[in-house]
């Protein structure tokens, strides 16, 4: 395995397609256990949400190459597009797979802080955490789960001078899915996200800073600056539990399409997204932004009317409904930087998605990449989502920088899958704990507009909270 970015001149090693189907009684929580215990493991998914937003789940470990890129290197787009360009898939018209799979490649993260390389933008905040930028891994050969057809595929990449044998390979993946089979996870313990004590959760700032700020935010609104920044806060607490169990956590009573599990050698990423930043395939991008959340309980005899009268009020606020639209146009005027003239639209219009803790309003907007367009150009375009800067972006993120005292980190970057095929599946790492030196970091924010609240935002940020600590809590607890 190898870290850095890749020579200059390199040709582009072409990579053969091996894939073996296999219907079997697996754990998935087993096998992330298994994988978990391997060498820079990557996986995505693993759940069974409510959502049907991805359909697949992934598996992957010992990478044989790490790209990294960290805060005070130069020049990111130029040495990522050199990484991403070193493999090509070889074709195989016979060779049918589903829209959209990760069929090997890349798996990993970008920061928030990336936004600096694409815009020139303040650099006030404490970057205390010290984690690269960018870290992807190429994976030659993965584990594929269907949960539309509840079957998995085995997938292996041929490269040249290989020193095993496709067969090998995929034979290595059907050997860890039968040691799953033998490996019994017990189903983590429910908490009580009403019942956290946040005077024992450490925070990067108090509840008076919080408020002084949002009612600072609000006259940049009134002066014109802007008409939206998202503002957020970070919690940290001690951890001394192994990561993976909190992602058995996440995964069981707050499961989302966007899930993911980061070994990142030093610190590890457990995420929770349930938001979409960009999907590629068949030269299709999409973006779907979430703006707006409420509540939503489960463990009260008035669930289902508390339930109810949460999903209403999210569905009638004017406020909300004027938030997400401000971000809808944000995300056109972003994606038609890069699509044919005529493609962008939008897709999906506001609805509201029903997740385990929360009601989110979404929205799809989506066009077709124009022709010369790289992954890199639409990463230039698009990031960070607008759903977690603000409107304008580059005054938001202007303000944020200004507001927010400790760098982001991967908070409300983006993790998941750049496929050697040109498919990409990236989330918004919202719902995303960093766990590092024996703490775990989680962050919650919400957009704040003319007319918001600043007691009603706090509260917003605490709900989000909730789930994230309780999970911390209960798995502390049991270790």
């Amino acid at each position: 395995m190898t870290t850095g970015t890749v020579a200059a001149n390199n040709k582009s090693t072409l990579c053969k397609l091996h894939i073996r189907e296999i219907h079997a009684s697996v754990n998935l929580p087993a096998l992330s256990e298994i994988f978990a215990r391997l060498e820079s493991a990557s996986i995505l998914g693993g759940n069974s949400p409510e959502s049907n937003a991805n359909r697949f789940s992934y598996w992957a470990a010992s990478p044989k190459e790490v790209f990294e890129f960290r805060a005070g290197q130069q020049d990111p787009f130029g040495k990522l597009r050199l990484a991403l360009d070193k493999y090509k898939l070889e074709e195989d018209p016979g060779l049918k797979l589903p829209k959209g799979i990760f069929c090997g490649g890349w798996v990993g993260y970008f920061s928030y802080e990336l936004g600096r390389y694409i815009e020139r933008l303040p650099q006030t905040t404490i970057d205390d955490l010290k984690i690269p930028l960018i870290r992807l891994c190429f994976y030659d050969r993965l584990i594929a789960y269907d949960h539309l057809k509840n079957n998995f595929r085995l997938i292996g990449l041929q490269l040249p001078n290989d020193v095993e044998k496709p067969d090998e390979k995929l034979a290595a993946l059907e050997k860890l899915l039968t040691q799953s089979q033998k490996v019994s996870v017990k189903p983590p313990c429910p908490a009580d996200l009403d019942n956290i004590d946040f005077s024992q959760i450490r925070c990067n700032m108090d509840a008076d800073y919080y408020l002084e700020t949002i009612e600072k935010i609000k006259r940049y609104i009134y002066d014109g600056d802007v008409y939206q920044v998202n503002f957020s806060q970070r919690f940290e607490c001690d951890y001394n539990a192994s990561p993976v169990q909190l992602y058995h956590w996440q995964n069981l009573h707050n499961p989302s399409p966007y899930a993911a599990y980061i070994d990142g050698g030093g610190f590890t990423i457990v995420s929770a997204s349930p938001e979409m930043f960009i999907t590629i395939a068949d030269d299709v991008i999409s973006t779907k932004p979430i703006k707006g959340t409420r509540p939503r309980v489960n463990n009260s005899t008035q669930a289902d009317l508390q339930n109810a009268k949460n999903f209403n009020e999210l569905l009638c606020s004017k406020k909300e409904q004027a938030e997400l639209n401000m971000i809808i146009d944000l995300e056109r005027n972003d994606v038609a930087k890069i699509c044919e003239y005529g493609t962008r639209k939008v897709v999906e219009g506001r609805t509201i998605e029903s997740y385990p803790t929360v009601f989110h309003a979404v929205a799809t907007v989506a066009g077709q990449l124009r022709e010369e367009i790289s992954f890199c150009d639409c990463l230039k375009a698009m990031f960070p989502g607008g759903s977690i800067t603000g409107a304008p972006k580059i005054r938001s993120m202007e303000i944020i920088d200004e507001t927010e005292p400790t760098a982001r980190g991967v908070y409300t970057g983006s993790i998941g899958f750049i496929s050697i095929d040109g498919n990409v599946c990236l989330n918004i790492a919202i719902r995303t704990i960093i766990i590092t030196d024996r703490i775990a970091f989680a962050q919650t924010g919400g957009g704040i507009v003319a007319d918001s609240d600043p007691q009603a935002e706090w509260e917003e940020t605490i709900t989000k909270a909730r789930a994230l600590l309780a999970g911390i809590n209960s798995v502390m607890h049991r270790a």
